[in-house]
Formats: C-alpha cells, sequence, structure tokens
C-alpha cells in the first residue's frame, strides 16, 4: 500500500467531519508539510525564546542516488511525513498519563535544517561537511535558547554525529549517551568518503569517541545490537573500555524493559549532559510495519514499539540534552505514527519532570 498524499491525510484527518481534529488551524512550512503537532513554526533564532522542545528536520541520505537498497526519496521523506501524520492528533493530551504536554511545555517546529541541494547527490567529503554544518546550526540555535533539540534525521553525519557534536560543544563535563541500534556503526573510517573527518553511516558512533573530548565509552548504553554484522575487535574495544551493552538476546531472555530502564543510570552518572539516540532501524520489522521496508537493512527480533516508545518516554523524566533519529523505516504511515509517539512520550517525561521539579520548590 503505497504512502497516502498530503491531499488524503488532510482530508482524513482535518476535513473529515467526524475527525477529532476538526476544526483545528495547522501552520504550514511548506505546501504539503504542517508543523509538528500543529505547533508554532519558528524561522528564526529570536522566535525560540522560551521554547522547552524544538524540532528540526534534517532529510539527508549518505549516498549516490539511493541507501542500503531504499530510494533517496523515500528516506529524504521522513521528517516531512512524520509531520504529516502527527496532525492526526487533536492536541497534546496524553490520556495514559493524563497529561496535556503542551499545557506545561512550549513545543515549536524550527522547519528543516538549510541543507544545500547539491550535498544530497554528491556525496563528497566537502559536502557532507557542508550539510553536518547545517543541522549543526539548527542545533546550535535551539540548545542556546535553553530547549531541547528533537532532530528527525535520517542518515549521519546529520542525525547523528551533528547533534552529539554540538552538545559536547556545550557542554563543561562529560557527556552520556543513550543509544538505540541495530548496528555499532563504530568503523574507524567513514566507508563513503574515506575522509577521516567523515563521521559516516558505519563510523559516526566511532567519530563520538575519537574526536568529542568529553564523550567517554564508560557513559555509554548501547541498546538493541544483534546478530552477525560486526567486527568482533571493535566491539571488544568499546565494551573493554566500559561500554554497557544490552543486546536483545539479553533484553529479550529476562532483562526486559524493566530491567533494561533501571540500567539507563550509568549514562546519567557522572555527566553532566545525556544525548540520546534512536536509529529506528532497531524496530527491523517488529513494530507496526514489516522490516522489508528497511530493505538490506532489515533484521530479526528488533525491538517493539513500546520498548522504542517506553525509553523514549524513561529519558525524558530523566532529562536529556537532545534527541536525533536515523533510519526511519520508509513508506509506512503507521512506522511514522511511532516516531510521532516517541516525540510525545520523551515530551511528556519532560513535563512530569518539570512538573515535580516545581512541586519541590
Amino acid at each position: 500500500m503505497a504512502y497516502p498524499s498530503w491531499q488524503e491525510i488532510r482530508k482524513g484527518s482535518i476535513d473529515n467531519t467526524y475527525s477529532f481534529m476538526n476544526p483545528w488551524y495547522v501552520p504550514m512550512i511548506a505546501a504539503d508539510m504542517p508543523t509538528f503537532m500543529a505547533r508554532p513554526h519558528a524561522t528564526t533564532p529570536e522566535e525560540l525564546a522560551g521554547a522547552d522542545v524544538v524540532i528540526i528536520g534534517a532529510p539527508y541520505v549518505a549516498g549516490w542516488g539511493g541507501y542500503m537498497g531504499v530510494d533517496a526519496e523515500e528516506w529524504l521523506a521522513a521528517p516531512k511525513r512524520i509531520r504529516q501524520q502527527s496532525i492526526r492528533y487533536g492536541s497534546g493530551y496524553i490520556q495514559d498519563f493524563d497529561l496535556d504536554v503542551f499545557e506545561h511545555l512550549k513545543v515549536v517546529d524550527y522547519g528543516d535544517a538549510d541543507i544545500p541541494p547539491e550535498c544530497l547527490v554528491a556525496p563528497t567529503a566537502e559536502n557532507v561537511l557542508r550539510a553536518q554544518a547545517a543541522v549543526e546550526k539548527k542545533v546550535n540555535d535551539a540548545m542556546a535558547a535553553g530547549a531541547v533539540p528533537v532532530v528527525i534525521g535520517q542518515n549521519s553525519p546529520c542525525g547523528s554525529f551533528a547533534i552529539a557534536k554540538v552538545v559536547s560543544e556545550r557542554t563543561k563535563g562529560n557527556v552520556g549517551c543513550v543509544s538505540l541500534d541495530t548496528h555499532w556503526d563504530i568503523a574507524p573510517m567513514d566507508k563513503l568518503t574515506m575522509d577521516p573527518r567523515i563521521a559516516g553511516s558505519d563510523s559516526w558512533k566511532y567519530k563520538c569517541y575519537e574526536l568529542l573530548d568529553n564523550f567517554d565509552q564508560r557513559h555509554l548504553v548501547e541498546i538493541g545490537e544483534r546478530g552477525m554484522h560486526e567486527n568482533k575487535d571493535m566491539v571488544r574495544m568499546f565494551l573493554s573500555k566500559g561500554t554497557h551493552f544490552y543486546p536483545m538476546w539479553k533484553i529479550r531472555s529476562g532483562l526486559g524493559i524493566e530491567g533494561l530502564v533501571n540500567e539507563l543510570h550509568h549514562a546519567y552518572d557522572g555527566t553532566d549532559a545525556v544525548y540520546c539516540h534512536w536509529d529506528m532501524d532497531v524496530l527491523g520489522g517488529a513494530g507496526p510495519a514489516p522490516g522489508d521496508i528497511l530493505g538490506e537493512l532489515a533484521e530479526p527480533f528488533g525491538m517493539s514499539d513500546y520498548e522504542v516508545i517506553r525509553l523514549a518516554h524513561e529519558v525524558g523524566r530523566r532529562g536529556l540534552a537532545a534527541l536525533s533519529f536515523i533510519c526511519i523505516p520508509p513508506g509506512s504511515a503507521a512506522t511514522y505514527r511511532v516516531l510521532v509517539y516517541v516525540i510525545m512520550y520523551m515530551c511528556a517525561g519532560l513535563a512530569m519532570r518539570k512538573i515535580a521539579a516545581a512541586s519541590e520548590k
């Protein structure tokens, strides 16, 4: 089943008289792209003042025309489609918690990073760095306003290292990391450019710990990898440096989601900030859509949509500096809705944290 057009989505979600959303004004970023959850559209750094959460799109694909057997256009559409799916929901009220997120948090949509078009078709090292810099600028603006940037990307470095780098530069002490992924992404060199400056799809995490002085593996909580993809020497090297690793086998064979939640403290103990990164190929087909839509990224016994959403909520409750996404399964409206839930349930955690802090004063 093909992904619906904006006209079809709008008719079902806004114009349909049976919709909870009717009538509801939806600010637009482009003709077919509403803001996330119909939040205000900020176009300048000044308009981020007072924001708690800033949504940023980073539509970027690392390759010459496609990625992992899926057409580039399908990957690039993710930030737009997640925003489209978000307008199905008429408010920030999450009934699970009897909590309206938007009564407690100011969430704004800062649009997409200004990635030059040529960077999407000619992934030379210089173009990759230009694309990365465009994302860094938006993330810097959000963090300067005191907000948590939420970057909806698709490939590295624009949806990963660009965010980690800004968090690192803006944090005096150590930075912890909670990472969900099917792959470790710890190759010493980017295979696409073979340039040591590039934190590419299979190397961005290695580059974090090589190039960012306040990133240390002792504060890395790595979740979800499985199977036979990795170089044993590289994995063992990260483990020897103190990485806290929770493969799917361990989660499924006894640890469970409650035990996993209890392990998040390793990213927080002894750190001044925590960067959270959800590589959504971790679903692998365990979410609402088959793994086949991920092309070569699909792997058995992935995380469930609940587990991914729950972990986002838990890091929200504990506090975080930034959240980013890559490898969002393309083409499935239901899977794009998972991302809406991930963001909103993370925001619910932040709101609970804010409410608790206010009650202690």
